[in-house]
């Protein structure tokens, strides 16, 4: 099952301040909903761990997570790989920045491919669920870029 997101949201930050926080993983895994954790092993690969949990099916999930393409200040897009209770989730996520005036506009989208007995066991409440998420996530970058 894949589950696509994508949206825009406008910044009074440049583009280059904007790029470099979003390519700090440090600075935004923390507003990642229910995280946990995050180790980085180099400048472009890092894990990331996140409690989840749908229905009966509860953990911690583990993503390992490549800076996959890093266009400063144009875009950055991530690419990420990981377990969950009862699945493997895949994910590409990507934010393409825009000079607005006095800031950036950031256009984004992510779409992620779910397997396993999660997808079976909690299928039509993923997407829902995948979505509220990804707005807490966007929430958090707006307000941390404000």
């Amino acid at each position: 099952m894949a589950i696509r997101f994508n949206g825009a949201f406008e910044v009074k930050r440049k583009p280059e301040e904007v790029y470099d926080f979003l390519t700090d993983p440090k600075k935004f895994a923390p507003l990642l909903p229910d995280f946990q954790g995050m180790t980085q092993q180099d400048d472009k690969h890092f894990t990331v761990k996140v409690n989840v949990g749908i229905s009966y099916i509860k953990g911690v999930a583990e993503m390992k997570m490549e800076l996959a393409e890093a266009d400063r200040p144009r875009r950055a897009q991530y690419k990420g790989q990981g377990s969950v209770a009862g699945g493997n989730v895949s994910t590409i996520s990507s934010f393409d920045l825009v000079p607005a005036g006095d800031g950036t506009k950031v256009n984004w989208e992510g779409e992620a491919q779910i397997f396993g007995r999660l997808m079976s066991v909690a299928g039509g409440l993923l997407e829902p669920l995948g979505k509220k998420n990804v707005q807490k996530l966007i929430d958090g970058l707006q307000a941390a870029l404000k």
